[in-house]
């Protein structure tokens, strides 16, 4: 509808802001839920975490569905319908990332968490905030894209330092763990951990080729 000459004059709906930073929300309180998570060595603690977590997911899997149908029904939107079902869908991916380290946490059950897994989920937490941050703009960047870019940019830092996070404990982990159960394990989670802050940094490519197309 964007490139429709009609589409100009046309109010736009505006509901798909306020759902995409609902959602953006709840990828904030799952990623507070997963650095609780990982403080705790007990099983039952462990899968009380993923529980919570859980719940989050599910609520992201609402919001997440509630806008593909808004997307179905609305006929005039803010930014192509597929640009909306990309973020959407990113920012879900996201939580399912969170929600999938949390389980392998709870059903693995490692003896301890070390300090860099700790670390990824602190990294996943700040670019959860940033998402959150991001929301905040899509309503007004066609007019100043800084902040928007900002947030891209640090999105994109924060994931090459996730990267180095991950390298060195895997080169650690196998020089110096010996019970080879143990390191898949570990193993495992952290890959998960990992995979998170991609998905987080692609949900700021996403929002990139936005300040591209739009601003």
């Amino acid at each position: 509808m964007k490139n429709s000459f009609f589409s100009r004059f046309t109010p736009k709906e505006p509901k798909f802001f306020p759902l995409l930073k609902q959602l953006s929300e709840v990828l904030c309180d799952a990623s507070i839920v997963l650095i609780e998570s990982l403080q705790h060595d007990q099983p039952t603690e462990r899968f009380d975490y993923y529980k919570k977590i859980k719940e989050l997911e599910r609520e992201g899997d609402r919001l997440t569905h509630l806008i593909f149908d808004q997307l179905s029904t609305t006929f005039i939107t803010p930014f192509d319908r597929e640009d909306i079902h990309d973020l959407a869908s990113c920012l879900d991916d996201v939580i399912d990332g969170i929600n999938s380290s949390a389980k392998r946490l709870a059903i693995y059950n490692p003896r301890l968490i070390p300090e860099s897994g700790r670390e990824l989920s602190r990294l996943i937490n700040e670019e959860a905030v940033l998402i959150c941050k991001a929301m905040d703009e899509l309503d007004i960047f066609r007019k100043n894209p800084t902040k928007l870019r900002e947030y891209c940019t640090r999105l994109h830092d924060i994931e090459n330092q996730a990267d180095d996070v991950y390298e060195f404990f895997i080169t650690k982990l196998f020089e110096e763990e010996k019970d080879c159960i143990e390191l898949i394990k570990l193993k495992e989670i952290t890959l998960e951990l990992e995979r998170t802050t991609d998905a987080a940094e692609h949900v700021g490519k996403i929002l990139k080729s936005l300040i591209v197309k739009y601003a």
